[in-house]
């Protein structure tokens, strides 16, 4: 209102006295609005709420409050608390893509099962110890699918490796595997999956052999007992893929390589202690 009456009188010559009149206020009230300076804090929170609203267009949406604390605040280098980013968020009209739920999917038996050795033991004290894998289904084009599968370290939740394939075959599992161990000497984690056809077949328990592996596996139906890389899962879906619209199988390949990209190494956590995963696993 007194915005409108400053540029009424401005550009169009109009008196003040007539405008407060016939917005009613006092005239008064329009000339403290005129001579109203900001406070120090108000010009800080104004700058913060700008880098929040640039944060989230550049991420197209996928922060929410928790998200865009851990990256401002390390880029600003500030400590501004949840609280703040939380109410600037609100007055703008931000919120966080919401993650859609995965439906639950019954694992035939098949040969060379495993025991639950993880039992949700989601700790480990370094790196390389427990991996979580699996695959998921992308869909693109005119119903068209691709299957990624992935390995989660239990540790920083890294992905360690990762596969993409038209084709939800053995080869996609045991190349997901193999690359797993490129660079690596001496090491023989636990390697949770689920009953899924790959993780039970002769392939796989031949990989556990020559890797030295310990082989962990769900229980039919529980998708909390893989619940790494089922969080995995929906975060990278919900930040990501849903939002986009593929067409063809390689734009599907270039936004999976991308956001493993980010998230493995700039997409900070508080559990991590405000790191990346990559961050994290170097500290170890």
């Amino acid at each position: 209102m007194y915005q409108a009456i400053q540029e009424l009188h401005t550009e169009k010559g109009y008196a003040i006295i007539a405008l407060c009149q016939l917005a009613k206020v006092a005239r008064s009230a329009y000339y403290k609005w005129l001579k109203w300076k900001p406070s120090n804090r108000e010009l800080e929170q104004l700058s913060l709420a700008k880098e929040v609203k640039l944060r989230y267009d550049k991420r197209k949406g996928i922060l929410g409050y928790r998200q865009m604390r851990l990256q401002l605040n390390r880029k600003l280098k500030k400590k501004y608390n949840k609280k703040r980013y939380y109410r600037i968020m609100r007055a703008l009209g931000l919120k966080a893509v919401i993650r859609r739920k995965r439906p639950n999917y019954v694992r035939a038996s098949e040969t060379h099962n495993a025991e639950n050795v993880m039992n949700r033991e989601f700790q480990a004290a370094a790196p390389n110890m427990k991996w979580c894998t699996d695959v998921t289904e992308l869909k693109y084009g005119n119903g068209r699918k691709s299957y990624l599968s992935a390995i989660i370290d239990v540790y920083d939740n890294a992905v360690v490796s990762w596969v993409l394939s038209p084709s939800n075959n053995n080869k996609l599992v045991m190349d997901t595997v193999k690359k797993a161990y490129r660079g690596k000497r001496g090491i023989t984690p636990l390697l949770h999956s689920d009953r899924g056809f790959q993780y039970t077949s002769h392939e796989y328990n031949r990989l556990k052999k020559k890797y030295g592996f310990t082989k962990s596996m769900s229980r039919v139906s529980r998708c909390l007992d893989n619940q790494p890389i089922e969080r995995f899962w929906g975060t990278f879906k919900a930040e990501s893929f849903y939002l986009k619209k593929h067409d063809t199988y390689d734009e599907v390949l270039e936004d999976v390589r991308n956001y493993i990209h980010y998230y493995n190494n700039y997409r900070y956590t508080e559990r991590l202690n405000g790191l990346s995963p990559h961050e994290y696993g170097k500290v170890a």
